[in-house]
């Protein structure tokens, strides 16, 4: 490793090394469950805290390009429209085959009665008094988007839902300020609850906790200024509101569902005097879904899970003989995830066993013209459904090889990437003359109908197989929309690296598949080149070594404090690399741990836009030529440039696309970009990356943060180092933290080979 290509007085560091002011990852869905569950999340997707102001309306010159691209349906807007189709026909499917939950006959208790609840609202009945002892709840509303999510940006009036009514955002606007609370958030409660959303939030203060930022201390302020004496911790609106709360920053964190011990000890932690009351009353307010997986103990047989699944055997008996029934855990989740992950489940069943076997020349053909991992790939894929493949950056040649090879054979294959980087990416391993543009597709372009072959009059992908690479970053609910896409018969690859992060959204759908081993893994034997990819391979078997790098591709730049680490982020970014590597500034990313702190990416994207684009921020803190990350949904950051604006909104160029973002949507879904979080620079490369790991990183460091931040630099890699010896702890100790899902156990019953 080199020093920074500068002449001022730095000494290289032989080692990276430790932080001090450790703000929490915002948007690291890495945490366990209880703790978790106790923490705010600082959801990465969303953006930056400016309020936006007024777009200036003389922007006239973009005015006609404005209205053009207005008539256009915009790919979130696609997307957004295609996974409610998605979400609807899941539901469908799930209710056909869904029945009242089975057994129980091995729990006691608690737990006893939380299934026993489960079966009686699945089944239609209300609960007995022999589960409830409390008052029987309020009939269940009609449940409302989660308001954490950010909605996509709306170019037609029915690509989104309608925008609250004014008087509606006026009625609970006064019911806010009677309470106490922040009038600004009249517009989402509103978005929230729907109509009658002031009466609703009068009645029952804690639907206040629906709002995205807002905790059960403020809420619970909130409840005691509008209800006064009748405000009790023990209220069985508090215990509902603040366990779907809690459910949704589990969700937040990665799970997609949690262990019942878990919910209850944080509810404790919360002020609710008795959780397992509250648990039971949000399962009978349908608001939570409850399950019983079977846990495998060591050495012993597999057994069945029973949960919300079926238990009959195929001889007819109800599977709960003595001899079947082992130990099982009990789960509470929120409906949309459990929905989500057994249609997955499903799905993923009827891809493994709907494809024949086979051994045609033609592919036998193709896998004698390949060698190494590449023909085990090809031979993998013409004999199964479905095909996990494991590689760094130079492994996508594999998945490229495979793509010529069935289109050769005359399959109607894709491949797609979540990001127009990875299709880029992708592209440069195929040959030039092809034309990529219906085959090589983005993964939101594909879902939302706007990138790729299209779908059949049953809503099925016209194709025979689909390459998805940067699987990692699939969560659950995509890759439950994503296979229930799929065609009987078609084949289904997912390609990526599993030691970069997990996806930023609930789930770890492709580690829970290597861990399942119910299909064929193939391993790729080609290594990533040069220094950079020596330093990143060792760091994912956890070992940060020292690499020689004649070319200065490694910079270690040590730094004493976060000031230090911004100024000379700065400088690196405008002066030291350009000058050095010929790299320009727009073709750097900077990577730090967390958004807060002297050094997330806020003040580091305060800093580079007044050195690299000074401007007062006329447009909610933008100006034109600035570096934005937009996100049109939770989970996916856009990188782009500011255009400029007008009344209609923030104009954006996105992958050369054009974006328009609503004013009232710049600030929750648009942030500067010159500075990323990881997750947000998951599944892009730049030429150049500048790693920033103030001291107070230290504690949020892992091994699989150090790994993807590391491997976002193509040429040159420069790490303003202030974290000691904790950069190597991190790396050789700090495994990616454990989330609770239940693809596994579901896909026990569906597929044979798991077990």
């Amino acid at each position: 490793m080199s020093t920074e290509p500068e002449p001022p007085s730095t000494t290289e560091n032989t080692g990276p090394g430790t932080p001090d002011d450790a703000p929490p990852a915002a948007g690291t869905p890495e945490t366990d469950p209880a703790a978790a569950t106790a923490e705010e999340p600082t959801s990465e997707p969303t953006a930056d805290e400016t309020s936006p102001e007024s777009p200036a309306a003389g922007a006239t010159d973009a005015e006609s390009a404005a209205d053009e691209s207005a008539r256009k349906l915009s790919e979130a807007e696609a997307e957004l429209a295609a996974q409610k189709l998605e979400r609807e026909r899941i539901e469908r499917r799930k209710a056909e085959k869904q029945g009242p939950i089975p057994a129980g006959t091995k729990l006691s208790g608690k737990a006893a009665d939380l299934l026993a609840a489960v079966r009686a609202v699945e089944s239609g009945e209300k609960p007995t008094a022999t589960v409830f002892a409390d008052p029987e709840p309020a009939p269940r509303r009609a449940a409302a988007e989660p308001v954490r999510r950010p909605q996509p940006v709306a170019a037609e009036p029915t690509a989104t839902a309608p925008a609250p009514a004014p008087e509606t955002v006026e009625a609970v606007r006064q019911v806010l300020a009677g309470g106490g609370a922040p009038e600004a958030l009249a517009a989402q409660v509103a978005a929230a609850l729907g109509e009658g959303a002031a009466e609703e939030l009068g009645e029952d203060p804690w639907q206040l906790l629906r709002v995205p930022g807002v905790r059960p201390e403020q809420a619970d302020g909130f409840a005691r200024a509008l209800l006064g004496a009748e405000c009790a911790p023990d209220d069985e609106r508090r215990g509902r509101a603040v366990t779907v709360w809690l459910l949704e920053q589990a969700a937040l964190a990665g799970h997609t569902a949690l262990e019942l011990p878990a919910l209850t000890a944080a509810l404790a932690q919360r002020g609710v005097p008795d959780a397992d009351a509250a648990v039971q009353s949000t399962l009978a307010e349908g608001e939570a879904l409850a399950f019983q997986d079977a846990i495998e103990e060591q050495g012993a047989a597999p057994v069945r899970a029973t949960g919300n699944q079926e238990s009959e055997d195929s001889d007819g008996s109800d599977g709960s003989d003595e001899e079947e029934a082992g130990p099982v855990r009990v789960l509470v989740g929120l409906e949309r995830y459990a929905l989500a992950e057994e249609s997955l489940a499903d799905g993923l069943a009827r891809v493994v066993n709907s494809v024949a076997k086979e051994t045609s020349t033609p592919w036998e053909s193709a896998a004698a013209s390949a060698s190494g991992s590449t023909a085990e790939l090809i031979r993998a894929v013409a004999g199964h459904g479905l095909v996990l493949h494991t590689g760094g950056e130079a492994a996508r040649a594999e998945p490229a090889a495979l793509l010529a090879a069935a289109r050769s054979l005359g399959l109607r294959a894709v491949a797609a990437c979540h990001t127009p980087d990875g299709r880029r990416r992708l592209a440069a391993h195929l040959d030039a003359a092809d034309d990529a543009d219906g085959f090589l597709v983005t993964l939101p372009g594909l879902l939302s109908g706007a990138e790729g072959p299209g779908r059949d009059t049953e809503g099925a992908f016209v194709l025979d197989l689909l390459i998805l690479l940067d699987a990692p970053q699939l969560d659950v609910e995509t890759a439950a929309m994503l296979v229930e896409s799929l065609p009987d018969g078609a084949r289904l690859v997912l390609s990526g690296d599993p030691a970069v992060l997990w996806s930023a959204g609930p789930g770890r759908v492709f580690a829970d598949l290597l861990a399942a081993r119910v299909c064929p893994q193939v391993a790729s034997r080609t290594p990533d080149p040069g220094p950079l990819g020596e330093l990143v391979s060792g760091v994912g078997i956890g070992e940060l070594n020292q690499v020689e790098a004649p070319g200065k591709e490694i910079v270690i730049v040590p730094v004493r404090d976060a000031g230090e680490a911004v100024h000379r982020t700065v400088q690196l970014v405008a002066d030291s690399v350009p000058r050095a590597f010929g790299i320009p500034a727009e073709q750097t990313v900077v990577v730090t741990p967390g958004h807060g702190g002297a050094a997330g990416t806020r003040a580091l994207n305060a800093a580079l836009k007044e050195r690299l684009n000074p401007g007062p921020g006329r447009f909610g803190g933008f100006d034109p030529g600035d570096r934005i990350a937009y996100s049109p949904v939770p989970g996916r950051a856009v990188p782009g440039q500011v255009v400029t604006a007008d009344a209609q909104g923030l104009h954006l160029s996105c992958a050369g696309a054009a974006v328009v973002v609503p004013k009232e949507r710049v600030e929750q879904s648009v942030r500067h970009g010159w500075a990323l979080t990881a997750h947000q620079a998951a599944g892009s490369r730049w030429p150049a990356a500048v790693v920033v790991l103030p001291g107070d990183a230290a504690q949020v460091l892992s091994r699989p943060w150090v790994y993807t931040a590391f491997s976002r630099a193509e040429r040159h890699l420069s790490v303003v180092h202030g974290v000691e010896q904790a950069l190597a702890g991190a790396v050789a100790e700090v495994t990616a933290k454990p989330r609770t899902t239940r693809l596994p156990v579901l896909l026990r019953t569906q597929v044979p080979a798991a077990g």
